[in-house]
């Protein structure tokens, strides 16, 4: 992979979406982002205003959560929200999509959901997160078509709020799905470079992490060693292996469990079967 310092840095959205962050935490995020060069801060609306003067004499974005963490507001609140983002400044917004209504069949709902978000957003590009640990692979696939039909720049993996963060599997198949164009973020427990670049790999073009400094500062240790890359445990990668009935719906669980890939099935593409 041609992969520069630079290069990654472009695909982070250094990212602080905690309840109790404090206006000090997004000055320290937004400085490291200027530092480092991250393409991105990804921040909760109320703290939209206050980035923005902060990065206006940078290149790094302002990146708005709307609709975070559940996606189950009203589409007129999510609209609201992101125009009040896109007005104090925010160049993307990171939209949690309706999952109740994908799961519950209501195909529609989700695609005018978006829709309205898309329009009001104007010139800020919109990624869309599927909280994909919510979903199984057919549902995925759904979601992402309903996305690249509603007008949406990306689709994103994770809140980092949900039964699981991002998987190589459901980023390769978000990729799959929507072609070379559409952008793809990985979201969700990305903690080093390795985990970035199974992501990257398997087809992101964006990631969002709070530990985008621990992954820049890997990736200058990964060019004189490649003891980072020692191979993982069987099914370390799986989603059936971070499935956890306590935040998924009980069938999600057990489609992911039902389907473990062992390593020697890799190669063989069974677990899209």
């Amino acid at each position: 992979m041609d992969l520069t310092v630079e290069k990654l840095a472009k695909m982070i959205d250094h990212t602080v979406l905690k309840a109790d962050t404090k206006q000090s935490k997004v000055k320290e995020i937004c400085e490291e982002a200027i530092t480092y060069g991250f393409v991105a801060v990804c921040i909760n609306s109320m703290h939209v205003a206050y980035a923005a003067e902060l990065l206006k004499n940078s290149d790094v974005k302002v990146c708005s959560v709307v609709g975070f963490p559940l996606g189950a507001m009203a589409t007129t609140s999510k609209a609201f929200e992101t125009k009040e983002a896109v007005a104090n400044g925010a160049h993307e917004i990171d939209m949690v999509m309706s999952v109740g209504s994908l799961r519950g069949g209501d195909r529609d709902f989700v695609q005018r959901d978006i829709e309205a978000v898309v329009a009001a957003a104007g010139d800020a590009h919109v990624k869309v997160i599927l909280e994909t640990g919510l979903l199984i692979h057919d549902q995925i696939v759904e979601a992402c078509l309903i996305c690249k039909e509603a007008g949406a720049h990306f689709v994103k993996t994770s809140t980092g709020f949900g039964p699981m963060g991002a998987t190589p599997e459901h980023v390769r198949l978000m990729r799959d799905t929507v072609g070379p164009k559409m952008g793809v973020k990985a979201a969700g427990g990305i903690g080093n470079f390795k985990d970035a670049y199974k992501m990257i790999e398997a087809g992101a073009n964006r990631l969002g992490a709070s530990a985008g400094i621990a992954i820049i500062e890997d990736f200058r240790w990964a060019q004189y060693s490649d003891s980072w890359m020692k191979p993982d445990k069987p099914c370390w990668d799986c989603p059936s292996r971070h499935a956890s009935m306590a935040k998924q719906p009980k069938e999600v669980y057990l489609w992911y469990k039902e389907r473990c890939v062992t390593c020697e099935h890799r190669d063989q593409n069974i677990f899209y079967d």
